[in-house]
């Protein structure tokens, strides 16, 4: 109908206005109309995008991803994924409080948990935007971009364990399997390997924070505290998460036999990693 508003024809309720929020590829022949948890309604035209062209400039990139930075780039530039503002923290706050009060299938209940899915979709939101501009721009950057073998999938699973074999540290778990799924991990690596397909690399993480990025030795203790790395060895001083993505950017993978700096070549093939502590 115009630049911001479209028409599609849905079987049995006939011609349906809704607004565009980016251009349609051509050659998209079909649809699908989807209806989220905050109660928004969706229409997706199936197309398959063009991949991003690589600039041919011979750069190679390594990603960390992390909790306090979300990725850590060889270059020295640190990204975080965004989050909720304080004052939509403190409501999402006072709206779980109140749910945790109301009556089970009240409607009270039912609003409650509607403005708690609204709050979660615009984080959800914002957190899809940051890495579509992220992975476009990285795309368009480097030739080569490498990440560390994370199967995020199974780093976030629950600790709960059952009634005959409890868990340990389940809250402690909860709270770092949410900073993992906050922080885009996954999205961010499956939205390369869309954009820029046969230029993503994934290396083994194994003492990549704790390895020299500038002699090579690998010492657990040369990583002071969670942003700061200082080599023992040769007083290299650096970002911990800058160190490990330059790791990652040369192809390192050291064992723990580890100070020789000897580098192993770049794994494409899936690793398990059980833990985000099976990394340092």
């Amino acid at each position: 109908m115009s630049q911001h508003v479209g028409l599609v024809r849905v079987p049995k309720a006939g011609w349906v206005r809704f607004r565009w929020s980016r251009a349609v590829p051509e050659g998209a022949k079909s649809y699908r109309i989807t209806r989220d948890r905050a109660g928004r309604w969706h229409v997706a035209f199936t197309a398959i995008p063009v991949p991003i062209a690589s600039p041919g400039n011979g750069q190679i990139v390594g990603i960390d991803r992390g909790i306090a930075a979300s990725a850590a780039l060889s270059t020295g530039e640190l990204l975080t994924a965004p989050r909720l503002s304080g004052q939509r923290k403190k409501r999402m706050r006072r709206l779980q409080r109140r749910l945790a009060r109301a009556r089970p299938g009240s409607h009270r209940r039912g609003r409650v948990k509607l403005a708690i899915a609204r709050l979660r979709a615009r984080e959800a939101d914002a957190r899809k935007d940051w890495a579509e501009k992220i992975s476009t721009d990285m795309a368009h950057r480097f030739d080569v971009i490498r990440v560390e073998n994370l199967r995020v999938k199974k780093m976030t699973h629950s600790a709960r364990g059952s009634g005959g074999n409890p868990g340990r540290s389940v809250r402690a778990k909860a709270g770092l399997n949410r900073a993992i799924l906050a922080s885009g991990w996954g999205l961010l690596v499956r939205r390369l390997e869309e954009k820029a397909p046969g230029r993503v690399e994934k290396i083994s993480p194994a003492f990549t924070s704790q390895r020299c990025s500038a002699c090579g030795h690998v010492d657990a203790k040369s990583r002071e505290s969670q942003a700061r790395f200082v080599c023992t060895a040769c007083g290299f001083a650096c970002h911990a998460d800058v160190n490990a993505a330059r790791n990652i950017a040369a192809g390192h993978a050291v064992t723990a036999r580890g100070g020789d700096g000897v580098a192993r070549p770049v794994n494409r093939e899936p690793q398990l990693l059980a833990s985000l502590t099976g990394r340092e």
